[in-house]
């Protein structure tokens, strides 16, 4: 199955494959992320970026995120 993939001035919730988050429903901190992933596509240690710094293609949408992990496992 091909996914779908938008800019990411079209995305609320969603996260691009190079490692990137955006939840706008998330804390401001939380907004716009930058990720590491680890063996096994487990996403870690997030690190706050601003939008600008964010890919501008390639988005996948989401409905939302569980924050409540510390590290989060398979996010597509």
């Amino acid at each position: 199955m091909t996914e779908t993939c938008f800019d990411a001035t079209e995305i609320d919730v969603g996260f691009h494959p190079d490692g990137y988050r955006i939840d706008k429903t998330a804390s401001p901190m939380n907004r716009y992320t930058k990720w590491e992933i680890l063996a096994g596509n487990r996403w870690a240690h997030p690190t706050p970026v601003c939008f600008h710094s964010l890919p501008e293609k390639g988005w996948i949408k989401k409905d939302k995120f569980d924050w409540s992990k510390d590290s989060m496992e398979n996010v597509g």
